[in-house]
């Protein structure tokens, strides 16, 4: 009776536990985002080139997905939410690193912070959602992701009317987030810890119908589903990275103009991974994957050649689809290893990361050498990658 009452208490605590940890991927992500915000204004500030805006991005995502792995491995074991306020720390580094430094190597190590803040962060976070989900995975990735979502989509807003007007210093008062993330995750760790809590989670432990796969099926899923994630971080990286150059060279819009396209671009993702989430509880993951890469594909192949109304119009219609399918792919990913989702997180979130700083790094020289129009020629091929969802095996859910 009293195991009842203290998992149906503990059912009704998820959806405030799920919306904290949304809150925290918020504030956590539009930190993160103010870095490639700043682009325009550190590029011109340090005379920079594209390689070197390529290789901020590759430091920030290689540091924030080195260890991601590592600490989703050990979580798994052995639970630790407290260390979310820890990551939180080396963000709040990393910001004052950004705000007062003076030289490309103070840029690069402040970078670093960020992304290690990142890394410590998200295995963690992802862990506790999908024991806050009450068994509805897609939901409670989807609200968690629709955090992170906002927050990237909020940076470059932020950065075009507080940090453009006021200059790299302002970037200091980004610590005050910091520090409210780090209460919301404090008070998070404190209600996983509560007995009801434990208790809710216990009934969620049942037979998962993908646990009898062969082990090389899932290797291969798993494998197939990091080229994917690998794909549209490649293209969102490049929208990301040079989206406001984009706009600057070809159309000749102002500083301020370019940061509040790029933030309507941004602002698709949230609705993406929610609807993707909630949608792929109810016809399937495979279904979602497969709409979400290959559905942006026509969109990709008109953006190069498109007018400024209309482009910005596509690259919302392709970030509404390509984030649809990040909920879908991590809880497919789940259900493939049942009993690792810090380890999941730390891969889908960490190394297809990493590897996306990696392409943005190239991408910069490519730039340098060939000019951004050819670069979005390019990149518009990418989503067919996701053609290699036909050899995803079929999961329940």
């Amino acid at each position: 009776m009293n195991q009842t009452v203290a998992a149906s208490t503990a059912q009704k605590a998820a959806i405030p536990v799920l919306l904290a940890l949304s809150a925290t991927h918020l504030l956590n992500d539009m930190i993160q985002s103010l870095i490639p915000a700043i682009y325009p204004i550190i590029k011109s500030a340090y005379g920079l080139d594209f390689t070197q805006i390529g290789l901020i991005t590759l430091t920030f995502q290689l540091s924030a997905s080195i260890l991601q792995p590592a600490v989703g491995y050990y979580t798994d074991k052995n639970p630790m939410p407290y260390s979310m306020v820890v990551g939180m720390g080396f963000t709040l580094a990393g910001l004052i690193g950004l705000s007062s430094a003076h030289s490309y190597p103070v840029l690069l190590v402040a970078a670093a912070c960020v992304g290690i803040g990142s890394s410590i962060f998200h295995p963690e976070a992802t862990r506790t959602a999908r024991n806050a989900s009450g068994g509805r995975q897609g939901l409670a990735q989807g609200i968690f992701q629709v955090g992170g979502q906002a927050g990237g989509a909020l940076g470059p807003l932020l950065a075009a009317f507080i940090i453009a007007p006021r200059g790299q210093s302002s970037i200091a008062w980004f610590s005050a987030a910091a520090l409210i993330a780090i209460g919301l995750m404090v008070w998070t760790a404190r209600q996983t810890h509560r007995p009801e809590a434990r208790a809710a989670s216990a009934p969620a432990k049942k037979p998962d119908a993908t646990s009898a796969l062969p082990s090389a099926t899932i290797a291969v899923a798993i494998t197939i589903l990091i080229v994917l994630m690998f794909s549209k971080n490649v293209y969102t990286s490049s929208l990301t990275s040079f989206y406001t150059f984009y706009l600057i060279d070809r159309f000749g819009v102002s500083v301020q103009t370019s940061q509040v396209m790029l933030f309507l671009f941004l602002a698709a993702s949230p609705i993406g991974v929610l609807v993707g989430g909630v949608v792929g509880d109810r016809i399937g993951r495979n279904r979602i994957i497969w709409f979400s890469i290959l559905g942006a594909l026509p969109f990709t192949l008109m953006l190069p050649y498109a007018n400024l109304f209309w482009t910005g119009v596509l690259s919302v219609l392709i970030n509404l689809i390509m984030s649809s399918a990040f909920s879908a792919i991590l809880v497919y990913a789940m259900e493939l290893m049942p009993r690792r989702a810090g380890l999941v997180g730390g891969f889908f979130y960490g190394l297809t990361f990493g590897l996306g700083g990696v392409a943005a790094a190239l991408l910069g020289a490519l730039t340098d050498r060939w000019g951004l129009n050819a670069i979005y020629q390019i990149c518009a091929f990418l989503p067919a990658i996701g053609l290699l969802a036909w050899f995803l095996p079929r999961v329940k859910g």
